[in-house]
């Protein structure tokens, strides 16, 4: 079993993206294990307090250095990680062969970000990976944690009926996939490509390869 522990500030968020469809059917069948962390249940602080000003100041609260280290450290108690990775506008994209890779590493801590982000020592000492989902600012590092477990998860054998599914998506081939259809081949007026309704594999192989060089061409020259 895959374990991903996720470290958040605002654990509420995290609840709908894996209470439904195929993340839920994953946990449901013991392939993997999502475990979310409340950061304030590792503050020393009276308040639970998680976050403070920067210094040198300037605008935005800042995530401390010592709940997220209390937090990591305790998880470490327990089971051996393959990645710390922490979730960040300002990292490399997230990209289908990073999913791949993850899908077959062992288990996995996630850190959102939060405010205005977190200590720099967390980054430079605690964290193995730093991963974007885009050049573009979020509230918080919980919803590209969901759509990197999502990501990641699919690829599991085991989670999806069709395993071959995951691997004709785009980019596993760095080529976007192609177009599909389905029933009915005719809706007013709108019609399925000929060629799909062959019966011919070779035929529509080769259709599916041009249209993907295509697309690909079009959308990521």
């Amino acid at each position: 079993m895959k374990i991903i522990d996720i470290i958040s500030a605002t654990p509420e968020l995290l609840k709908s993206p894996f209470s439904g469809s195929i993340m839920s059917r994953a946990i449901e069948k013991g392939i993997v294990q999502i475990n979310i962390h409340d950061l304030k249940d590792f503050s020393n602080n009276n308040k639970k307090q998680i976050d403070d000003y920067q210094y040198g100041g300037g605008s935005g609260m800042v995530l401390m250095i010592e709940p997220i280290d209390n937090c990591i450290s305790h998880l470490k108690k327990s089971n051996d990680y393959s990645e710390v990775i922490f979730m960040t506008p300002d990292a490399k994209k997230l990209t289908q062969k990073i999913s791949n890779k993850l899908s077959i590493s062992g288990n996995l801590i996630i850190l959102c970000g939060h405010y205005k982000g977190i200590d720099q020592r967390v980054r430079d000492n605690l964290v193995t990976m730093e991963l974007s989902i885009g050049d573009y600012v979020l509230s918080g590092g919980e919803l590209p944690a969901a759509v990197l477990c999502d990501s990641i998860i699919r690829l599991i054998p085991g989670v999806l009926n069709d395993e071959t599914s995951a691997l004709e998506d785009s980019f596993q081939d760095g080529l976007i996939a192609p177009p599909v259809y389905t029933r009915p081949s005719k809706y007013k007026n709108l019609k399925v490509p000929e060629i799909l309704l062959s019966g011919d594999p070779k035929k529509v192989k080769e259709w599916r390869e041009k249209k993907s060089d295509e697309k690909t061409k079009v959308i990521k020259p």
